[in-house]
């Protein structure tokens, strides 16, 4: 019986042992966004480094991706509902669009069709943003905090998921 005990009660002990490991080391390497510089659909180069001191959203999508287009309804109402909100680690919200478009033209109608309301699109035809952070299918997001350290990514940010990453965030 003493022997039971003793495996239970250091069972629990080294389960929450690397459960605290895993969580520190979570925390303490976050990793640094890369910088990047992309073609807007005024002409104008884009860099994402220009937003740091806000929380930003890189978002990789394409007009053709249908899973992209049904998405962004849910970032334009992220968009609005936190472009002006204090965060932990920003000030503001900012969406940084990222097209693996072909096709110039169907990027920006796709824009213009989805209501995209931000500032910052920016046209990857050469696909160097998605291949420095490694997108191989889309949509794909990005959450990086005023100083530019990336603190959620994945399929976490899509739908709700996007809004409760958010909240995470807020002072």
């Amino acid at each position: 019986m003493k022997q039971i005990v003793i495996f239970t009660v250091l069972s629990s002990f080294i389960l929450l042992g690397f459960k605290d490991v895993e969580n520190i080391t979570l925390n303490q390497s976050l990793e640094k966004a890369p910088d990047f510089t992309l073609i807007a659909p005024s002409g104008k180069k884009i860099k994402l480094s220009k937003l740091k001191g806000k929380m930003v959203l890189i978002d990789f999508w394409a007009s053709w991706c249908g899973p992209c287009r049904r998405e962004n309804p849910n970032v334009v109402e992220a968009y609005v509902k936190y472009k002006d909100k204090k965060f932990l680690n920003g000030k503001g919200f900012e969406v940084f669009s990222v097209s693996l478009d072909k096709n110039e033209d169907a990027w920006k109608k796709a824009i213009a069709e989805d209501k995209l309301i931000w500032k910052n699109h920016g046209w990857d035809k050469d696909s160097e943003a998605s291949k420095l952070y490694k997108v191989y299918s889309i949509p794909s997001g990005f959450l990086v905090n005023g100083d530019g350290n990336i603190v959620a990514k994945g399929q976490e940010l899509r739908g709700l998921g996007l809004h409760i990453a958010l909240d995470k965030q807020l002072k």
